[in-house]
């Protein structure tokens, strides 16, 4: 049964974080709350969790993964970055956007793009998604929650309550930090010569 934890908006309690990282360091999925609405979050490294999180979202093979990291130290691990690039990520970090960025050897190869050989990156700054991340102390493969039984703009996947109820066995933590936005982060390529926003969600980019 999925496990409904309720945090402090703005001081999320590390005990319940503390819960919910070691459900993911045991492989199982994680639902937690994020700027743009609530996402779906297993271990980097499980192949297992990747396949339940697949699963769960009836995936494609050529889906974008995304990383989420604490900083842009971080999330330099994962990527090459050029110092233009730096420059961009460092005026709009943390918050709502996902970078698109040639994939290091430190990403599983199964989680990069497999034409591209990119691996999306976030930095979040909601309270919570920081304090997951903290409690876990490495960064974490996430993905929006949108089930395919449910149209993309159903209110009940923004409701803790009803979002432990959809995903029931399937995930085992729901981090509840009330009702979600129903906005996403906006996208930005920077594989091309100059980068390119692929979506327009939340923030203006800097």
């Amino acid at each position: 049964m999925t496990q409904l934890l309720e945090l402090h908006p703005t001081h999320p309690q590390k005990r319940l974080l503390e819960i919910a990282a070691q459900a993911l360091h045991r492989g199982e999925l994680v639902v937690y709350p994020n700027e743009t609405g609530y996402a779906v979050a297993c271990h980097l490294g499980d192949k297992g969790a990747l396949d339940r999180l697949v699963a769960l979202r009836r995936l494609p093979k050529d889906h974008q993964f995304t990383l989420i990291c604490r900083d842009l130290s971080e999330l330099g691990s994962y990527a090459r970055v050029e110092n233009s690039a730096y420059r961009i990520l460092k005026r709009n970090t943390p918050g709502p956007f996902t970078f698109v960025l040639p994939a290091t050897k430190e990403v599983p190869r199964r989680l990069v793009h497999p034409k591209k050989k990119t691996i999306g990156l976030r930095v979040p700054e909601h309270a919570a998604a920081m304090g997951l991340l903290e409690a876990m102390g490495e960064p974490l493969l996430s993905t929006t929650l949108k089930l395919p039984d449910f149209p993309e703009d159903d209110a009940m996947l923004r409701d803790p309550e009803d979002i432990a109820a959809a995903v029931d066995k399937r995930v085992a933590v729901v981090l509840g930090c009330g009702a979600g936005s129903d906005d996403v982060s906006t996208i930005v390529d920077f594989t091309a010569d100059e980068p390119q926003i692929t979506r327009q969600g939340a923030g203006e980019l800097r």
